[in-house]
């Protein structure tokens, strides 16, 4: 991870009524980091989150962006919020425009780039999130989760470091949800640095880099996910469950099965450890092959030639414009989310696998199964379409 960029010390808040909503929290995030701040309704967590761009200034203590104290002068907290993007819990409240095109030309335009600045910033973003073609929508036409995209794509045009999201899969239904996550993974893996607020310990447990367990405006817990969210006390003091997969793992333990230190994120790390406490071997037949097409290096070859070409593969897409590429060819996609450990677990069974993915998640890809050959003395060949 890169330097420290947001950094709060000591700070404290209190509403107009006098309540206590912040109590003396202090913390640091890194560049580049995926964080989540998780904790049950009234926590704290979105009014923390109003802080990181200015929105809400604290009672006490300080919020340092860049290891420089936030200045809440006007044109201050315009350059800061040009670095911080954030994006709300409701859309609606955030979408201003009567076309999609007009809301976020928004940002950029008040910034005062030249109208070929803004038409390329709108476009990008667009892009990004998978809504080329979009511009002259109504938002009041689109579905939640377009409009949560829409959103995004506002904050995006100006190009921030950091990503604020609150709640961001709220009112979403689970592929909308996966959708969005996966999203903001691939931006993660573009530079950005990436936060969070939710109360779905499920969701924040496999993506987040450091979680921030808080409750009643206070920091319970803040660490790696399967540390901040290992003790039962505290998880219950949240008002929250334990992960799933991590109970799981805790429970096995207890019953005296020898296992792997590292804790399952996901399933095939769970399917490791359980190889490992039944002492299975996690392969009993030669791998198969994971192939990866990029759809951001033309390789002369179409999504649809390829699959005519080898009958029976399973597909999964990671990103917007690779899912955008496979439904523009009718290819149907076997996995949309988790598709790296889906494809490790169909190369375990012997059997072949395609990932479509952009550019920048390439090297993702191939990091993860190299990760995972060397925990489990397996290699798995990974090849580039095209150059197979």
């Amino acid at each position: 991870m890169g330097p420290v960029i947001l950094e709060a010390r000591d700070i404290w808040y209190r509403y107009p009524r006098g309540m206590d909503a912040i109590r003396g929290i202090s913390f640091h995030i890194r560049r580049g980091e995926k964080v989540a701040f998780v904790g049950p309704n009234g926590a704290g967590k979105s009014t923390l989150l109003l802080m990181f761009n200015g929105m809400i200034r604290p009672d006490g203590g300080v919020i340092l962006f860049d290891n420089k104290p936030i200045q809440y002068d006007r044109a201050s907290l315009r350059d800061l919020r040009r670095k911080v993007g954030f994006v709300m819990q409701n859309p609606d409240r955030q979408i201003i425009a009567p076309t999609v095109y007009q809301d976020v030309a928004f940002g950029p335009v008040n910034l005062g780039f030249s109208a070929e600045e803004v038409q390329a910033a709108v476009g990008r973003s667009l892009a990004q999130v998978g809504l080329s073609g979009f511009e002259r929508r109504p938002p009041h036409q689109l579905s939640g989760g377009e409009k949560k995209r829409v959103a995004l794509a506002g904050v995006l045009a100006m190009d921030p470091d950091v990503l604020v999201l609150d709640e961001p899969t709220t009112g979403l239904d689970p592929s909308g949800s996966e959708d969005i996550m996966e999203l903001l993974e691939e931006l993660s893996h573009q530079g950005k640095t990436v936060i969070i607020s939710t109360h779905d310990i499920e969701l924040a447990y496999p993506w987040a880099d450091r979680a921030v367990l808080l409750t009643n405006g206070t920091i319970l817990q803040e660490d790696v996910p399967d540390v901040a969210f290992g003790d039962p006390d505290l998880i219950k003091l949240a008002r929250l469950s334990m992960p799933t997969l991590l109970e799981l793992y805790m429970e096995l333990k207890k019953r005296g099965f020898s296992l792997p230190e590292r804790k399952p994120r996901t399933v095939l790390d769970m399917l490791n450890v359980i190889d490992r406490a039944f002492r299975n071997r996690p392969c009993y037949t030669e791998p198969g092959r994971i192939t990866v097409y990029d759809v951001d290096a033309p390789c002369g070859l179409s999504l649809a030639d390829w699959k005519a070409g080898h009958a029976g593969v399973a597909i999964g897409a990671m990103g917007t414009r690779a899912k955008q590429r496979a439904a523009e060819e009718n290819i149907p996609l076997d996995f949309t989310y988790g598709v790296i450990d889906k494809c490790i677990l169909k190369a375990l069974l012997g059997e072949d696998s395609l990932i479509v993915t952009t550019g920048s998640m390439v090297g993702r890809v191939q990091e993860r199964v190299r990760e995972f050959g060397r925990e489990n003395r397996i290699e798995i060949p990974v090849n580039i379409a095209g150059e197979e």
